[in-house]
């Protein structure tokens, strides 16, 4: 009887878990990003004029870019910005990419092009960039991205600050002819944008994006750069710096347009990819708790591993309901113990949902102004995105757990949708 009492109380109370966790985290970005909100969005002008404006590196890492590089240059030298270069870095393309970026450079004297022999990894790329760039501010971009004219203007009005050492934009998707390319662009504002808002009020950011980005290049130098062996450099870069003491911040004025994946096994690669990067560099930062003087990196730590634990739980508590449906084809398994019915839990979960999507519309529709036309798609995301991006981390964790440290991470060309 008492063990039948015991596995009772650890299934109501995994149940429980598994259900309230997420709603849990819902409420606590919606609140971090209102804070952001009226501290530091509601009154933001249009337009920003800086007292100073110190000479900037824009950095081009490229792959394979031959169908967008153009596009790419084109608005880079379109920047509403007094002083600027651009340093391309061709790492080992295979297609037209070099031959494109010389003819660009024979044409435009602000952008200089380095080739590499081989594939070296977009974090090798970033790194050769930035050794060999003048300037000690950077601006990161994809090669198929488009940076707004006025993004360099609102990422350098942070550098004013001498302990800042990053600055994260505000990425938007291009392509959103399909239903995937639809829920993205809600994913990112009503997911992507409100937790960076919130990470920023609660002092650390998860993850800078790596399709856009500032930095200041002495804080680059501090932590040795880019790690070449991990598979998503951005998420990486953003916590050895902040381990370093220097400040990462987020500016949803700084906006750049980019291409995301429009197909099943497109999305699969890259969430795949993101949740082992993520899982890389939780195993990478176990040893934080022994460093009282980086306890501001706590949170997000544990943020980052009660994640895991909730994808891990989900996936054994499924499992565990079909092993008992198995074993016991003629009892019918009774609904999972919730503190509330399994009707209002989900329930709970819809209106949460819902009005974090619609209030991370509100937000971004500052910048999109027909971002609306996307709500009525976003009710799509918990049925596929939740999903892939459970069974992505299920994934991604072995992998980055049996990967052999120093293994480099190199370029793969990934699926950038349909063009608009």
């Amino acid at each position: 009887m008492e063990n039948y009492l015991l596995h009772s109380t650890i299934f109501e109370f995994v149940s429980n878990f598994v259900f309230f966790y997420p709603l849990a985290m819902t409420h606590i970005w919606l609140v971090g990003a209102l804070l952001y909100y009226y501290k530091w969005e509601r009154n933001t002008p249009e337009m920003i004029k800086l007292s100073t404006y110190p000479a900037i590196s824009i950095l081009l890492p490229c792959h394979n870019e031959g169908d967008n590089i153009r596009e790419t240059v084109g608005w880079l030298l379109k920047q509403e910005y007094p002083s600027f270069d651009i340093l391309a870095i061709n790492d080992g393309s295979k297609d037209n990419t070099g031959p494109l970026l010389d003819e660009l450079a024979r044409h435009h004297p602000k952008l200089r092009v380095v080739h590499l022999a081989e594939n070296q990894g977009k974090a090798m790329g970033l790194s050769m960039g930035a050794l060999l760039s003048a300037n000690e501010y950077l601006i990161c971009i994809d090669g198929d991205a488009i940076l707004d004219v006025h993004a360099c203007t609102w990422m350098m009005s942070h550098f004013q600050y001498a302990h800042v050492g990053a600055v994260t934009g505000n990425p938007r998707i291009r392509n959103r002819s399909t239903l995937l390319g639809r829920i993205q662009v809600g994913e990112f504002s009503s997911i992507v944008g409100i937790i960076k808002r919130a990470q920023r009020v609660y002092g650390k950011i998860f993850s800078v994006s790596g399709v856009v980005v500032a930095f200041r290049k002495t804080a680059l130098a501090e932590v040795d750069y880019w790690t070449t062996d991990m598979v998503t450099e951005d998420v990486d870069i953003t916590w050895k710096l902040q381990r370093a003491g220097w400040e990462v911040r987020f500016e949803p004025n700084a906006k750049c347009w980019i291409l995301m994946p429009e197909t099943i096994k497109g999305l699969w690669k890259q969430r795949l990819r993101w949740a082992q990067g993520g899982a890389e560099v939780f195993l990478r930062n176990l040893n934080i708790f022994g460093h009282w003087k980086q306890r501001h990196m706590w949170l997000v730590f544990i943020e980052l591993g009660m994640s895991l634990i909730w994808v891990y739980t989900t996936v054994a508590l499924i499992l565990a309901s079909l092993l008992f449906m198995l074993i016991n084809p003629g009892i019918s398994l009774r609904p999972w113990p919730l503190i509330l019915s399994s009707q209002n839990t989900f329930f709970i979960l819809i209106v949460t949902s819902l009005a974090q999507f619609a209030f991370g519309f509100y937000l971004d529709s500052r910048y999109e102004k027909q971002l609306w036309k996307i709500y009525p798609w976003i009710i799509w995301y918990p049925f596929l995105y939740w999903i892939m991006i459970s069974c992505a981390t299920f994934v991604g964790f072995p992998k980055a757990l049996l990967k052999r440290k120093g293994e480099r991470a190199t370029w793969v060309s990934p699926d950038r949708g349909f063009k608009p």
